[in-house]
């Protein structure tokens, strides 16, 4: 038997993806119940049924695994879904419909403050904003393909539809109106 340790590598449905989910889920459960304050190292190590010391190995700390937890909420895992609806205005409306959707769950909400109030955590905040840009480049694409014409500075579309939304979750308790939606998107088509 050897006393060197031999790398191991990771398996998604194994362990190390059990633990990840356990404490993802215990973290998102008590931002529910308490928000971050309530969300320390040791309540969520208790509630998923692990040691302190995992999550301190694995997040760092209680801001990175709320970053972590919130990104994963916030880019819904990875999926990339951009409506097709044959124009660029009705892809990038119905997008920015999906949006709205999102930002009116309380949950989601709380995640993106969450995102926003850790120090040092900019990798979150990195994450989701490049999550939104795939969608926009992957709805531009598309438009492209279809021989339409495309905005020069998706920066400034992403900027035009995202910021409203964004503001409007962040310092109003009612969503960006739907209805308004396409006035927005219209905007952000003359602008970029």
């Amino acid at each position: 038997m050897s006393d060197v340790a031999t790398p191991t590598s990771t398996r998604p449905g194994g362990r190390s993806a059990r633990v990840r989910a356990a404490v993802h889920r215990a973290a998102e459960e008590l931002l529910a119940e308490g928000g971050p304050d309530a969300a320390t190292v040791p309540a969520v190590a208790a509630r998923a049924g692990v040691h302190a010391t995992t999550i301190y190995r694995r997040w760092g700390s209680a801001a990175g695994l709320l970053s972590a937890v919130a990104v994963g909420r916030l880019t819904g895992g990875g999926e990339l879904v951009t409506p097709d609806t044959g124009t660029l205005r009705g892809d990038l409306t119905g997008w920015a419909q999906e949006v709205v959707a999102d930002l009116g769950d309380p949950d989601v909400v709380l995640m993106l403050r969450t995102v926003l109030g850790a120090s040092g955590e900019a990798t979150g905040r990195t994450t989701c904003l490049d999550d939104r840009r795939t969608q926009v480049d992957a709805i531009l694409e598309r438009e492209r393909e279809r021989g339409g014409d495309v905005p020069r500075d998706p920066e400034r579309l992403l900027d035009a539809i995202l910021g409203p939304l964004y503001f409007r979750a962040l310092f109003d308790d009612a969503p960006y109106p739907v209805a308004a939606i396409g006035a927005l998107v219209d905007g952000a088509l003359g602008g970029a």
